[in-house]
């Protein structure tokens, strides 16, 4: 091979190799992803806004948008068959985390001031009134019927029914609609809080509710038994989440399954949100990702989740009407009727120990809080039962 040959070859090869960098593909589309991938990251790392979710996700964004040469079949994006991503992926697109994170969730929640305050399961029901208030307005937008309610289902802050939704009516926004309800889902602390003073005077944020009383073990152990049949029989189509929920529940309330109680609340749960958090976050790919629709789901999630606080607040106050001096509800526990769980239940004790001290809302917060896990959980069969 003569120099010149040779210096061609090494040309050619070079220019090959700068075809395949991150430099050669980059676009503007793909910078503003990883900015937003990183502002997750800090929000998670600085602000504390649930890290769990927020660095997966953040940094799954920064893995899907280093940039390639997408028609080069090198088999490395979350959208191509066969890569490693596209196989994690599975789990979203065929909606099989989120019934193993609802498991997780049963194992870890105590139902007990719900069944000590069964009325509360109303602020829940309330707080669905944001879900069919965006299917309204996607409609309005025009999206599709099957589009408008998996984009609804982003009000009751619920990621892994979001997930599963979408899974089922609209694959292809998965994305912007799984991104969209775990960012509200983490911005409960900033968004909630507004809403919740505007909405209430000083004297209704200063109402005692009555302790719980003590729930017996018998009680406990009958109510994800009773919960399963009482909810499916109505709503079907809800059965992969609350049968997967009321299941942890029961492993929980036993009493004689520690072992499965203890690995479905902590290594599994840890396992799936950590491959969910990733791949929801890489399949933000800006090729795909940054479109006119996806900037609407984003508005249209955040009507819907103010929506939902509003009306689980303002039904709050609606119940005091019909109850009695020293039964009266607390309406900054109206917030914790979205399903974002403990978050929103910790934003109503927050802005009650503002105003008093001495007045714990917590327990009573977690009642609404787990009646909208319940609740998102039945809105979602709902809507898959006459949209698919």
């Amino acid at each position: 091979m003569s120099f010149v040959e040779f210096y061609q070859f090494v040309g050619q090869q070079l220019n090959e190799f700068l075809s395949y960098t991150a430099f050669q593909n980059v676009t503007t589309g793909h910078i503003i992803m990883i900015c937003v991938g990183l502002y997750f990251i800090n929000l998670a790392i600085t602000k504390h806004f649930e890290p769990l979710l927020l660095i997966p996700i953040g940094f799954g964004i920064i893995i899907g948008n280093i940039p390639f040469a997408e028609d080069a079949g090198l088999q490395i994006g979350i959208y191509e068959e066969g890569s490693v991503f596209n196989q994690l992926y599975f789990g979203v697109q065929y909606g099989l985390y989120p019934p193993l994170i609802f498991l997780g969730l049963g194992a870890m929640t105590d139902f007990s001031s719900l069944l000590s305050k069964p009325k509360l399961v109303l602020l829940g029901a309330a707080a669905q009134f944001g879900i069919f208030a965006a299917y309204a307005s996607s409609l309005l937008l025009g999206f599709s019927p099957q589009e408008a309610g998996a984009i609804a289902i982003i009000g009751g802050a619920d990621g892994p029914t979001a997930i599963f939704l979408s899974s089922q009516l609209a694959p292809e926004f998965i994305g912007p609609i799984a991104i969209a309800a775990y960012s509200y889902m983490a911005l409960v602390p900033v968004f909630q809080p507004p809403v919740m003073k505007l909405l209430t005077t000083r004297k209704e944020r200063l109402i005692r509710m009555k302790p719980p009383r003590a729930v017996p073990k018998r009680e406990k152990i009958l109510f994800p038994i009773v919960g399963i049949l009482l909810t499916t029989f109505i709503m079907p189509t809800a059965l992969p989440l609350l049968g997967m929920l009321f299941f942890g529940n029961l492993l929980k309330e036993s009493g004689v399954t520690d072992r499965l109680a203890n690995t479905a609340r902590n290594a599994l749960v840890d396992i799936v949100t950590i491959f969910l958090g990733l791949t929801v976050g890489a399949s933000t790919q800006a090729t795909v990702f940054l479109t006119p629709e996806s900037l609407m789901i984003f508005g249209l999630g955040a009507v819907s989740f103010l929506i939902a606080t509003f009306s689980g607040v303002l039904f709050a106050k609606i119940m005091n009407f019909f109850s009695k001096e020293g039964d009266k509800v607390n309406p900054l526990i109206g917030n914790s009727g979205v399903s974002a769980v403990p978050d929103s239940a910790r934003v109503s004790q927050h802005i009650g120990l503002e105003y008093d001290k001495s007045n714990h809302l917590l327990m009573h917060a977690m009642a609404a809080n787990v009646s909208g896990v319940i609740g998102s959980a039945i809105s979602a069969g709902i809507l898959l039962s006459f949209l698919s």
